[in-house]
């Protein structure tokens, strides 16, 4: 029975699943289960999971989440996990691509520190081009500076430790701060600050590791829009937009 559960929420994802799923095989500490949370794909995004765990190089398992909402997907997959012994979490999602040393980083920063590590989220190369890079780039600085000055993240409110930029697709959490902290909302995406600010409140525990890296999909700016993705980042809703983008 392996301590680490990798999990990773799923969406309509059978045209990308099949990249996450070669990266997390070419880890190179691949101790671990992988799980991956259907949350109500009509595609054959969980086929595209089953024909995988015909030959990965670690457990797969396959969990299906009908409630719709990327924080019920987490939720259920990380105490299912708890549940079935694992005692370090981490999470990615579907169309992001974790590289070579990022369960290795994920471990360490988990038995270093006992609480949540915060990894590094970078755009794929395969989607954009060095613009479309850049542009990514800004909207995460752009959310993490809101986070830090956001009046209502000050530490008056009763956090005890500052605020931290938390990438939920590139996250890990020992099981036992993650009951503390009443898990992930159950709620659609976003999730991430509302889960940062549920540990502020209960750890000083979070770390930050530059080689705890994964490679994130810029599709969000092509389906909301510039615009409607600076809104997303800065937890505004998208807009008026019909994608529905978990």
């Amino acid at each position: 029975m392996t301590e680490l559960w990798v999990v990773v929420p799923a969406y309509q994802e059978a045209a990308r699943i099949d990249g996450t799923l070669r990266a997390l095989a070419a880890q190179r500490d691949r101790d671990f289960t992988l799980l991956v949370v259907d949350n109500g794909s009509t595609d054959a995004t969980p086929d595209r999971v089953l024909a995988f765990a015909e030959h990965a190089p670690f457990p797969v398992e396959l969990l299906v989440e009908p409630e719709k909402g990327v924080g019920s997907a987490i939720d259920t997959g990380f105490r299912y996990a708890i549940d079935h012994g694992a005692r370090l979490l981490a999470r990615t999602d579907a169309d992001c691509l974790p590289e070579p040393g990022w369960s290795a980083a994920a471990r360490a920063g988990m038995l270093a520190s006992g609480g949540l590590v915060c990894g590094k989220v970078t755009a794929r190369h395969d989607e954009h081009g060095p613009v479309g890079r850049a542009v990514f780039r800004v909207l995460v600085a752009l959310g993490a500076l809101f986070g830090r000055i956001r009046p209502a993240h000050r530490r008056r409110h009763g956090y005890l430790t500052p605020y931290r930029m938390h990438a939920g697709n590139n996250m890990a959490i020992t099981a036992d701060l993650y009951l503390d902290c009443g898990g992930m909302p159950r709620r659609p995406s976003p999730t991430d600050r509302a889960f940062i600010n549920q540990i502020r409140r209960q750890s000083t525990a979070i770390v930050h590791r530059r080689d705890m890296v994964v490679q994130n999909s810029t599709r969000r700016i092509r389906a909301y829009g510039l615009r409607g993705t600076a809104r997303w980042y800065l937890e505004r809703g998208a807009g008026h937009r019909g994608v529905d983008v978990r």
